[in-house]
């Protein structure tokens, strides 16, 4: 293992306690949050490049050069960390973490899952390198599986290349485990990696919704550590009995933490050193509001006292993953990443250290992470056109949203030759991004009036295509085909709202902050032709996730998903 810092660095860093060489920067009169003591004390913290040298009463001997910042009357909080972060969501890891950091977030865990699809670890382990570069921490977990049917998930999912993730310091978990039901019906090679995991001292993040007290008992014993799905109080509760550290999520989709925070608190259950939050992965619009600064706002609001809202957003999360030695807490030798706040009841910062760079002063952004070259993931180059033959519906069944992400079969009685009528039935097809195959169905419920609707942002990057129009499904593809990537929505033969997705035909080239304003145009047009679920980037996400009930649209055909069952297969295309 790489030490973090080289033994000249450490000999400086000593120095500055004796008097030899001032510190960058102090933070004086400050009244911080001590995580070990769970106190507000005051004191001065002496910072040298990106760590904290000295925390406690005393002033620097040296002091030339020093950066000294009076902190009368604020706050300081350990820099926040999101432990449960998909930062693929149509943005990507640097403007996800460029946006994040303003708000005080300066630590991620993310999934590699992208990755793992689109690269060979060679070139993701170098985007990786460079990330770690910024003034931002980046932690990472490693898939066991692909959470849809792949032709070619055991080459792509590896143990080989498993253990090569696993080898990584800045990899600290394995899962999370949405794959799990294959482990509970006999599947050995998933319990082995669980134990590759483990025997490189890494946690195991479960993905157990709805888990009952003996799965959840079963999970623990094969070697499952934490889960982040719990929904209710109870659920709380029972992960807590059975040993688990609990992640509570505030997401898109599920919008848990206010009504867990209340009941927790209305319980009285003395549990909150055992918690950690999470806005696992939510689409961009989601944030417009706050990332981990939100979490930490809702918690204040259910009633949960300050230091404990703190403590599950930075100090908890650090100490679970054995780097709080680096991490979650104001004292000697950690990282010099800090929010300086007006005060505790107020969870935005006014100014943000991370490793040691002001990203905001005083309320402004003084500092843009530099940007990351990722012409490593292959552009999304489609060679090929639609035909009539890519148009034949011919199932007697389809898909059918119960809600954003959870489906059903359902037997569809509709025509399906032409232009479908204004009802919630559509024109449903996976079609593969290098042209090979396709899957044919119906969908229904996604909306009632969608002409044409194409999109390369998926589970596997493959192409959706959806519509009642297929002349507007067409021009949706050529559209999409031509941005090299993106979102497209068409109708009256007009593209009425899109989003490019140059970066591998998944990711937005820009900031979080466009992002958004180009999601909100896109989901009030389809809102508009009738879509009324709550998150429809998660909808196209999801309807090729076999670790969700009940029928799933996936690269080997539509799968029933409870009874493993292949129900129709991927067909070639000509």
């Amino acid at each position: 293992m790489e030490p973090i810092w080289k033994i000249a660095e450490l000999r400086q860093q000593v120095a500055v306690i004796d008097g030899k060489q001032a510190p960058h920067i102090v933070l004086q009169n400050a009244r911080y949050l001590h995580s070990m003591l769970k106190q507000w004390v005051v004191g001065n913290i002496w910072i040298l490049g990106d760590r904290i040298v000295y925390a406690g009463e005393r002033m620097p001997p040296a002091l030339e050069g020093t950066e000294i910042v009076d902190c009368t009357n604020k706050t300081i909080v350990p820099g926040y960390i999101e432990p449960h972060v998909h930062p693929f969501q149509l943005y990507h890891p640097q403007s996800f973490a460029d946006f994040c950091g303003q708000l005080g977030t300066t630590s991620f865990i993310s999934d590699n899952l992208n990755f793992v699809l689109s690269l060979s670890n060679k070139k993701a382990f170098s985007i990786m390198d460079d990330l770690k570069k910024l003034p931002f921490t980046f932690y990472w977990w490693t898939r066991f599986d692909s959470q849809t049917d792949m032709q070619q998930e055991e080459e792509i999912f590896s143990n080989t290349s498993i253990v090569e993730w696993l080898e990584r310091q800045d990899v600290l978990l394995g899962g999370e485990l949405t794959g799990w039901p294959r482990l509970l019906h006999g599947d050995d090679q998933m319990l082995y990696r669980m134990q590759l995991a483990k025997g490189y001292c890494k946690k195991v993040e479960g993905h157990f919704p709805g888990a009952s007290e003996r799965t959840l008992a079963r999970m623990k014993l094969f070697g499952a550590d934490g889960d982040h799905e719990a929904m209710t109080v109870e659920e709380v509760e029972r992960r807590i009995m059975q040993g688990y550290a609990v992640t509570l999520r505030h997401s898109s989709i599920r919008p848990d933490l206010p009504n867990l925070l209340k009941d927790i608190v209305a319980k009285e259950l003395p549990i909150f050193d055992h918690l950690m939050m999470t806005t696992d992965g939510s689409t961009p619009t989601f944030h417009q509001d706050g990332v981990m600064d939100k979490c930490i706002q809702v918690a204040l609001d259910a009633g949960v006292s300050p230091i404990d809202a703190y403590q599950m957003a930075s100090y908890n999360i650090a100490r679970y993953y054995n780097m709080a030695n680096l991490h979650g807490f104001i004292a000697t030798g950690r990282f010099a990443s800090l929010n300086i706040l007006q005060d505790e009841w107020h969870p935005v910062p006014e100014s943000v250290l991370s490793k040691g760079v002001w990203l905001k002063r005083d309320g402004q952004r003084v500092h843009q992470l530099a940007t990351i070259d990722y012409s490593a993931i292959p552009a999304l180059q489609l060679d090929f056109s639609l035909t009539e033959q890519d148009f034949q519906f011919s199932m007697p069944f389809g898909i059918e949203l119960v809600n954003d992400v959870i489906t059903k079969p359902y037997n569809s009685m509709v025509p399906k030759i032409g232009q479908l009528a204004e009802h919630d039935e559509s024109y449903l097809i996976l079609l593969s991004k290098d042209g090979s195959w396709r899957v044919n169905t119906m969908i229904k419920g996604f909306a009632t009036n969608v002409q044409g609707f194409a999109s390369s942002y998926s589970n596997t990057g493959d192409i959706i295509l959806i519509g009642k129009n297929k002349e507007a499904m067409t021009k949706a593809f050529e559209e999409m085909k031509a941005m090299q990537g993106g979102i497209v929505l068409v109708d009256k033969k007009e593209v009425v709202a899109s989003i490019p997705l140059s970066i591998g035909g998944t990711l937005y080239d820009g900031t979080v902050e466009t992002l958004m304003q180009k999601e909100r145009l896109l989901k009030e047009a389809l809102a508009e032709r009738g879509y009324s679920l709550g998150d429809a980037i998660y909808t196209l996400l999801f309807l090729q996730s076999t670790h969700l009930p009940y029928i799933r649209i996936t690269p080997t055909g539509i799968v029933d998903v409870l009874k493993n069952k292949l129900l129709l297969p991927a067909m070639m295309r000509s």
